[in-house]
């Protein structure tokens, strides 16, 4: 059996997700971010060594990282399900959301987040001209413009079609939809990022993980 450890609030969703629509079996073990911290809870830390979520358990296999965890199903379990076929031009475009989402999008996202709240957030009063003004410069001279190259070229690929890979609805729609749902939440959205929020937001499976797992409230 197929064990999420599912951590409220978190990236772990999308696996849920994915088992949905997938239609495979599994069972929920859930975990609490802790009320001050936001932090995940030492419990994890029995899971796997980073003590994060997502992490999923299949048998003896144990498997971290959201695109990691994804490939492996959509592999193992999916009989060509959520995946194009090999030596396409849809194959290649999968696979370059699919790693795009975590390696670039995210980074300069969870930044924006972090800088944000040294910008806005409780300090000593001597010491907030001086933080707020070097957050303000690292989100104006670096984040931002990185950001709005991301957000651009989101919007500009959404355009092409409503899915990442192509006409099909995919596992890289489900790996990206958390960036997008970030974007939105801590930048700006797009007409074709609007839409393609709305498309996944109104899946069956998509709903179904969110019953089982909690909503998901993206930090701004």
């Amino acid at each position: 059996m197929i064990t999420v450890h599912h951590l409220n609030n978190s990236r772990s969703q999308r696996i849920l997700w994915l088992l949905e629509e997938l239609g495979l079996p599994y069972e929920i073990r859930h975990y609490q971010r802790d009320a001050k911290t936001s932090l995940a809870p030492p419990e994890l830390l029995r899971v796997h060594p980073l003590g994060k979520s997502p992490v999923i358990t299949d048998g003896d296999l144990t498997i971290a990282e959201s695109g990691a965890i994804i490939e492996y199903l959509v592999d193992r379990y999916g009989d060509g399900a959520l995946i194009p076929p090999q030596r396409t031009p849809e194959r290649l475009r999968y696979t370059y959301w699919l790693h795009f989402a975590e390696g670039t999008a995210m980074p300069p996202l969870l930044m924006k987040l972090v800088f944000n709240r040294i910008e806005k957030g409780p300090m000593p009063f001597f010491a907030r001209p001086i933080a707020r003004a070097i957050a303000r410069k690292v989100r104006d001279g670096f984040i931002d413009p990185n950001l709005d190259r991301i957000v651009a070229h989101i919007e500009g690929e959404l355009g092409r079609g409503d899915w990442f890979a192509g006409d099909a609805f995919t596992a890289a729609d489900i790996q990206m939809s958390f960036p997008v749902e970030a974007a939105a939440a801590r930048v700006r959205a797009g007409p074709n990022m609007t839409r393609f929020l709305e498309r996944i937001h109104a899946r069956p499976a998509y709903r179904r993980a969110i019953e089982k797992g909690g909503e998901v409230k993206i930090l701004s």
